[in-house]
């Protein structure tokens, strides 16, 4: 089952997207849900541990679409190049959107990333002092941009 975070709350008119934040640690995933309620974006967010919990949860449809993949790279298992790899090669989720947000200053892991396709790479270390302005950033970019209606 889905570990979600909080419900949503979003008034009807106002354009909802889920979250998934695919992240192994529980200070930054409370830093990011501090983050959305101080901004009041409640849109519902939901939260795997690694890239094969995560892939679980988007096959099985415990994240309901539309939604946005906050992804780190750095985890156990299956770590975020891995389940970018799979996601894209999956059908049913080679569209997905994803943000990655990590603490990797690699090229080769920048180069990787975009390769498959990531709306954005941004990094942890640059969070501590513009994270509002990066949240406030996503919300915007949900808001303005046309997600693909739900499949029934």
């Amino acid at each position: 089952m889905a570990d979600q975070l909080y419900p949503p709350t979003h008034p009807q008119s106002l354009k909802t997207v889920n979250l998934l934040i695919v992240d192994d640690d529980d200070i930054d995933v409370t830093a990011l849900k501090r983050t959305l309620q101080k901004l009041k974006l409640l849109n519902p967010l939901y939260r795997a541990k690694d890239g094969i919990e995560a892939l679980d949860l988007l096959r099985n449809g415990e994240v309901p679409s539309p939604y946005i993949v906050l992804l780190d790279i750095n985890m156990p298992r299956m770590n975020g190049l891995e389940f970018l790899e799979h996601l894209r090669a999956d059908p049913a989720l080679t569209h997905a959107i994803v943000f990655v947000l990590t603490t990797s200053k690699s090229d080769e892991d920048i180069i990787a990333a975009y390769r498959e396709h990531v709306a954005g790479y941004l990094l942890k270390q640059r969070m501590d002092s513009d994270f509002m302005q990066v949240v406030g950033l996503l919300d915007h970019y949900w808001r303005v941009i046309e997600l693909p209606s739900p499949h029934p």
